[in-house]
């Protein structure tokens, strides 16, 4: 499903203009990244936490020129769903 199908299925269901509605949600995609650039996590009761996750320095082969690299260490956003999200979702695939 895309950002606009999403827009779509929640005017519908709201019966809010396509305008507004995509308006907010640009306005929380943004909030988002900005919380998570500070290193705050954002926490969505019922649906899951926008976190940040810290990788340490490893190395690396380059394969084709058998070299080995040096990846620094570095912070990656990641999703953890809430267990009433993750429940629902395997209810779903059955």
């Amino acid at each position: 499903m895309t950002k606009q199908q999403i827009v779509e299925e929640i005017a519908k269901s709201s019966n809010i203009e396509k305008i507004a509605v995509q308006q907010v949600i640009e306005s929380f995609m943004e909030v988002v990244k900005k919380s998570l650039a500070a290193g705050e996590p954002v926490y969505l009761r019922g649906f899951g936490s926008f976190i940040i996750k810290h990788r340490a320095e490893k190395a690396a082969r380059n394969i084709t020129r058998n070299t080995t690299l040096t990846i620094p260490e570095h912070n990656i956003p990641a999703f953890k769903p809430a267990k009433v999200f993750v429940k629902e979702v395997a209810q779903e695939v059955k």
